[in-house]
């Protein structure tokens, strides 16, 4: 997956939008046989009630919800946002990307629900950079 981001950051560079970068990375997955989806609809609960949806960048091998970005600087709200989307998957383990810069800049963000609760109760983060 890092080498994927790496070959896309390095054959475009900085400077375009978000879309350009799912896409590439998306056919750049491709191109390494590995399965990933884009826009990927999450449904938001509230106590068992469907409240609304957000959409991952990308999923891939139903495993990994990778968040795209492109600003100077990834902040704290983007860890949020990841955590959410997380929470609202299921899925334990996101990457949070920024193609701003020529270096990509990445946080892998891993999101544990304790065993016999829901990924909306409260739970585990770990942000590792």
């Amino acid at each position: 997956m890092i080498g994927a981001i790496f070959e896309v950051s390095n054959t475009l560079g900085a400077g375009f939008f978000e879309k350009v970068y799912e896409r590439a990375l998306l056919k750049e997955l491709s191109l390494r046989g590995i399965r990933a989806a884009s826009q990927v609809s999450l449904a938001v609960k509230y106590k068992g009630h469907p409240v609304g949806e957000y959409f991952a960048d990308l999923v891939v091998e139903d495993v990994l919800v990778v968040e795209l970005k492109c600003v100077d600087r990834l902040a704290n709200e983007h860890t949020a946002q990841c955590i959410n989307y997380l929470k609202a998957s299921g899925r334990s383990l996101c990457l949070l990307v920024s193609f701003q810069r020529p270096k990509v800049e990445r946080k892998r963000i891993a999101f544990n629900a304790p065993l016999g609760q829901s990924a909306e109760a409260p739970a585990d983060c770990a942000v590792l950079h």
